[in-house]
């Protein structure tokens, strides 16, 4: 179905309680970027991209990096279809129970809960680390030597997860003034790392082993498959994040609108970031597999603090600069550790209004408009997690980076499926609609899907990973980050099958129905598609069955029978959509094809 375009302005989509119109399209976008944790997922990522899979990726790293931007792309495009048909804050989960059923919905809203809490535990470590590796850069060596003992690191990373769900309890302003600075700072370290490397490079003021940089870094298809496919989930790792843009959807002018285009300019903003400061790393400090050098198993886990003081060189400027470096990582690692909070509390909130979850994590906070349950929630079982796997074994920590790929390939391909089906009558409208809608979304999941199944093939392998002791990091004899990445999905299925059991409502399809596209508001006069960035222009806003979120003044047309459909929106899921004999005009159907 259709509506008429009225001459009022579009209202917001009704809320959850949640804060409305508390961000714009740059708070939104500064959101989105710093969940992603430029610097930190760069200083924990890139060795191992480099490393590669069968075969060392080597200089074409970024042409990993490159290739990976891709299905993040028609991903995010998936999001800012689905987000105009409905801004919810539950984002995947509420789109694929919409497109697919419940237990699919269900499973998507783990995945994203699940992947968020396990990189908690990881963020929490890196924060706490560069804690005292910070403090301790200002003469202090005694306070430096604390970022290696996991006793102290493991306190400072709990205490940074506490603070920043305080914050994140307070309000989603304070939230977001927050991530201006920290995320100024990371971004404008992290280039300044980049063109003073570059320099040095082109200067002729390098090392020995540094190399010129070439175009054909950017292609990686001469690796195969085998080293592409897992170091492509690393890659896809340091660019998940940007979806929070949309998670609080809720939260944002224009609903719509903005959070789909905050998306978009967010991976476009890391690509950039990243494919720079990648070739500078990589040119300056080498692939080889002693000193520095990038295929160094013991730079991989943080590629900055051995590539820096080689690159910074010693004496008084150095130090600062190194310290200044060190800092962007604990402000890149603290900021995403808050950015984290803001997805999953959002998905647990729509979850429970959904009766998916208790009813109890739907509570919002009644002054600072916050979930309350959903937050503090997020902060308890974040906490829980890193402190089980810190004393388990510290080694473990390094398998999270791998099963959070698994995850996230996992509800960012479920997406993109969920955007083809829910708009499969309608995708043949335009041709804007069959790429944007169909093809862009559809490549996006197959590829994100391949690339899962055949990451759980390698990193079910018992050597995949090793510790520094060059011995094997596994569970039951399996590889570790597939064991924690499956198994994450696999405990969700089982905490699925419970909650059914007790409160079965949103199962049975009463509290969270299935639908496609079937009523969609006209674009407004004048205004008409234009197909190439998908946010540029104004396109049709899509109007939920019950006309919950039809503006004030629309008239609702059914595409098929021609006729009106009329209904008070304020009336909620009840809202009586009778159709009227009174046909649609011409005009009214014309413009809506």
């Amino acid at each position: 179905m259709t509506a008429t375009q009225p001459s009022t302005s579009t209202q917001p989509v009704d809320t959850k309680g949640l804060k409305g119109g508390s961000l714009g399209l740059i708070s939104s976008v500064v959101v989105g970027v710093a969940s992603t944790a430029p610097a930190y997922s760069l200083a924990a990522s890139l060795g191992f991209i480099v490393v590669g899979g069968a075969t060392i990726a080597g200089v074409r790293a970024p042409g990993i990096i490159l290739l990976a931007f891709i299905p993040m792309y028609l991903i995010a495009v998936a999001y800012q279809e689905l987000n105009k048909a409905e801004a919810d804050c539950g984002t995947t989960f509420t789109w694929a129970a919409r497109a697919f059923g419940p237990k699919t919905g269900w499973m998507g809203g783990w995945g994203i809960i699940a992947a968020d809490v396990i990189v908690m535990a990881n963020l929490a470590s890196i924060a706490g680390s560069y804690s005292f590796t910070f403090i301790g850069s200002f003469g202090l060596p005694q306070v430096a030597a604390l970022s290696s003992n996991p006793v102290w690191t493991t306190a400072a990373g709990l205490a940074w997860i506490v603070i920043m769900t305080y914050i994140c309890y307070r309000g989603i302003e304070i939230s977001a003034r927050m991530q201006y600075f920290l995320l100024a700072f990371e971004v404008v370290i992290l280039i300044f790392f980049a063109v003073f490397a570059l320099v040095r490079v082109y200067s002729g003021n390098a090392e020995s082993y540094s190399i010129l940089p070439s175009l054909s870094w950017l292609n990686p298809f001469p690796l195969g498959f085998q080293t592409i496919a897992p170091a492509m989930l690393t890659a896809i790792f340091i660019y998940w994040g940007w979806d929070t843009a949309v998670s609080i959807n809720e939260e944002t002018k224009d609903p719509e609108k903005t959070p789909g285009r905050a998306a978009i300019l967010s991976t476009v903003l890391l690509l950039v970031t990243y494919v720079l400061v990648a070739v500078a790393t990589i040119a300056f400090a080498g692939v080889g597999e002693k000193g520095i050098g990038l295929s160094n198993l013991n730079n991989a886990d943080d590629v900055f603090s051995a590539v820096g003081p080689t690159l910074f060189g010693g004496g008084v400027v150095g130090s600062i600069l190194m310290a200044l470096l060190g800092f962007s990582i604990l402000t890149s690692a603290s900021a995403s550790t808050q950015t984290t909070i803001l997805p999953t509390a959002r998905t647990s909130l729509s979850m429970a209004v959904y009766k998916a979850l208790p009813e109890q994590f739907a509570r919002i906070h009644p002054k600072y408009l916050t979930p309350t349950w959903s937050t503090v929630g997020m902060g308890i079982i974040s906490c829980a997690f890193y402190l089980v796997f810190t004393l388990i074994s510290v080694d473990l920590l390094n398998a999270l980076i791998g099963s959070i790929g698994l995850m996230i390939a996992f509800y960012y391909g479920m997406t993109g499926f969920a955007c083809v089906w829910y708009y499969r009558k309608t995708l043949f409208q335009s041709a804007r609609s069959i790429i944007m809608r169909g093809v862009f979304p559809l490549v996006g999941g197959i590829m994100l899907l391949s690339v899962f199944v055949y990451g759980v093939y390698a990193f079910a392998a018992p050597d995949w990973l090793t510790d520094a002791n060059d011995k094997n990091v596994t569970i039951f004899g399996i590889g570790a980050e597939a064991v924690v990445g499956v198994g994450g999905l696999l405990l969700g299925a089982v905490l699925m099958v419970v909650w059914r059991v007790i409160k079965p409502d949103f199962f049975l399809g009463k509290t969270l129905t299935k639908r496609q596209d079937d009523y969609v508001l006209a674009p407004g006069d004048g205004v008409m598609a234009n197909f190439g960035l998908p946010d540029s222009g104004n396109f049709p806003t899509m109007v939920s069955p019950d006309l919950s979120n039809l503006p004030t003044g629309a008239v609702a047309i059914n595409a098929e029978t021609g006729r009106r459909v009329r209904g008070d929106r304020h009336t909620g899921p009840a809202a009586d959509t009778r159709e009227t004999s009174t046909p649609a005009s011409p005009s009214d159907l014309d413009e809506s094809k």
